[in-house]
């Protein structure tokens, strides 16, 4: 389970976020810490019996400041990617514990240039798989809508009248869903993770798909 103290410890360091406050409670921190580790790792273990991940990527507190405008030190949330393993599987699952807007997450948050090339002439082409994907409701219901940063006109060489216009112009394409904090920290969360990522697997395994042939469906690996 995700320990109430995390969120509460959390919402009290974005209040008081700076290094005296937090170095008076790191042993603390680093308790609740680990138990947030622990159930990470138990996502894995269970992710793992319908994919295979090869690892667990939890972020540093610790911001970056080096060449950002905002000089609080600490991130007042954790977060964590799973990161699924081998070129033939593409994509990440992702989650996100910060007091009030707890999400997890699928999908491709920063695809690389040549990948996202290849998604959209994959897309120019044909769209109607990932449009079944899209509107099939129970992934509909669990995930909703496709986010992503989008391109205000047709990216360079494409038709801004194509049909599947609206698809190609996105720079990033995933999936958010929020939960209350009194869902984060109920005994039944983690299955609730599982459940909803398991509902998400047929967009990373088209986008795997995708990645992993040319326009002609060869594989490339």
């Amino acid at each position: 389970m995700i320990d109430p103290a995390l969120l509460e410890f959390l919402k009290e360091l974005a209040q008081n976020n700076n290094k005296p406050w937090f170095e008076e409670r790191k042993a603390y921190f680093k308790k609740l810490d680990s138990e947030y580790k622990d159930f990470t790792n138990s996502v894995m273990i269970e992710l793992n019996h319908n994919d295979v991940i090869e690892k667990a990527k939890n972020y540093r507190i610790y911001r970056d400041i080096r060449f950002s405008k905002d000089k609080t030190p600490f991130k007042a949330h954790r977060s964590v990617n799973w990161l699924r393993a081998g070129a033939d599987r593409r994509g990440s699952y992702y989650m996100r514990i910060k007091p009030n807007e707890n999400v997890i997450g699928i999908g491709f948050f920063a695809p690389e240039k040549e990948d996202l090339l290849r998604v959209r002439k994959e897309l120019e082409l044909d769209a109607q798989d990932l449009r079944d994907i899209l509107s099939d409701s129970q992934f509909k219901s669990c995930w909703g809508d496709l986010k992503g940063e989008q391109l205000k006109t047709a990216p360079r060489n494409f038709d801004k009248n194509h049909p599947d216009i609206d698809l190609i112009r996105f720079k990033a394409f995933y999936f958010m869903r929020s939960f209350t904090d009194k869902e984060v920290t109920s005994p039944d969360f983690i299955s609730k993770v599982i459940e909803s990522f398991k509902i998400g697997r047929p967009f990373l395994d088209y986008m795997t798909d995708v990645l992993t042939t040319d326009l002609n469906g060869e594989s490339l690996l």
